[in-house]
């Protein structure tokens, strides 16, 4: 059977043992688990190692016939990645009732991570595992497509040309996660911003907000009612150390002319899970759910929401002291470290001086968006 969501939704269970069986059979996806694990041996004997890696995974898969199966066997992998990369924390989740879908609107600092972080956390509080938006432009492999939908992931359809149908694919986005909401099927994750906060300034694009309003019924649905309808929940996460943070401030330096690498992001999704992360905290803020909320409102709500619940390290502090922005020192005091600043500082030795400073304000930017609240009040 088909649906008009079949070309974006994730995978359902009846649709896991095909699935599976095509990852098994993807050369370039066995290869791709290789290289995370080791390179040398897999350089010197690639045919044999490409046997074993593919009979151990068929072996690990072999019971797996359910999205949960599938879920459950990923989580321990999961937890040893951020308990070997991150000290990780999270506050908020207590408020919110596990019976409930929500829509979660993120910061987005980490293509993969930031949602794996959410994730985590719903599983150990006993809620549902959030199906997660990603978008068409990470997806340049089958195997990727494959991963990312047998993990709950719905795909944000951007590559296309034409107002026409960029209105339509907007469309059939909103009346999804509309319908995923109003049918209680779980928790839903975006990001607040198309593509993630480079700069480190994490602001709400109003487009994000509007494309969800598309879902209304115009005979029965004012626009300022949708939104309150979709229980929006703001979700801030800060990170101490972006493993990705010399690549970002590159890529900002060049701008809007900035062409990617053949398969550059699958390159930032591994620096991003395997890179060293300090303290990580994910905060889940309080639904902003009643009869009418318009996408001003909510780009408000969500923003402060991201200033206030943004927890600041000492490399944030350090960063400004770099730039010679004197933050107040009372905010310092609680905030924490898990290296030095002579290890933070030397993340940006040898870069030309446009490069430092563009990674350095990254990190510096969540204090200027604190103080310039706190300076209005």
């Amino acid at each position: 059977m088909t649906d008009r969501y079949d070309d974006i939704r994730p995978y359902r269970d009846s649709e896991v043992s095909e699935v599976v069986a095509a990852l098994l059979n993807d050369d370039e996806f066995i290869d791709t688990l290789i290289a995370l694990r080791t390179k040398y041996i897999a350089k010197w004997l690639p045919r044999f190692v490409r046997f074993l890696a593919r009979r151990a995974l068929r072996k690990q898969l072999s019971g797996v016939r359910t999205i949960d199966a599938f879920q459950a066997l990923v989580k321990p992998r999961l937890d040893r990645v951020v308990a070997e990369t991150s000290i990780f924390s999270y506050s908020g989740v207590d408020k919110l009732d596990s019976q409930q879908s929500y829509l979660f609107v993120s910061n987005h600092r980490d293509i993969v991570m930031d949602s794996a972080y959410a994730n985590s956390v719903l599983v150990s509080e006993g809620h549902r595992t959030a199906q997660v938006a990603i978008g068409d432009n990470l997806l340049q492999k089958p195997w990727v497509s494959h991963l990312m939908r047998i993990n709950k992931s719905f795909i944000v359809r951007r590559s296309l040309s034409g107002p026409k149908q960029q209105l339509a694919v907007s469309k059939q986005l909103a009346n999804f996660m509309r319908d995923a909401i109003d049918q209680n099927q779980g928790p839903l994750w975006i990001a607040q911003r198309e593509g993630r906060a480079k700069d480190g300034n994490d602001k709400t694009e109003a487009a994000v907000l509007k494309m969800l309003s598309l879902s209304r019924d115009k005979s029965s649905e004012k626009p300022d009612e949708v939104l309150g309808r979709l229980k929006i929940v703001p979700l801030t996460i800060s990170y101490e150390i972006d493993p990705c943070d010399v690549l970002k401030a590159q890529e900002l330096i060049v701008g809007a002319a900035y062409e990617k690498a053949p398969f550059e992001d699958l390159d930032s999704i591994a620096r991003g899970i395997l890179g060293a992360k300090g303290h990580v905290h994910l905060h889940f803020g309080s639904p902003l759910d009643g009869p009418s909320l318009s996408v001003t409102d909510a780009v408000a709500l969500i923003d402060m929401s991201m200033v206030e619940n943004f927890q600041l390290f000492k490399t944030n502090f350090w960063a400004c002291d770099a730039l010679g922005i004197a933050a107040p020192p009372a905010m310092q005091d609680r905030a924490k470290a898990s290296i030095t600043k002579a290890e933070f500082m030397a993340r940006f030795d040898g870069l030309p001086d446009l490069e430092r400073q563009r990674a350095l304000q990254m990190y510096a930017q969540p204090v200027l968006n604190w103080m310039a609240i706190h300076s209005e009040a």
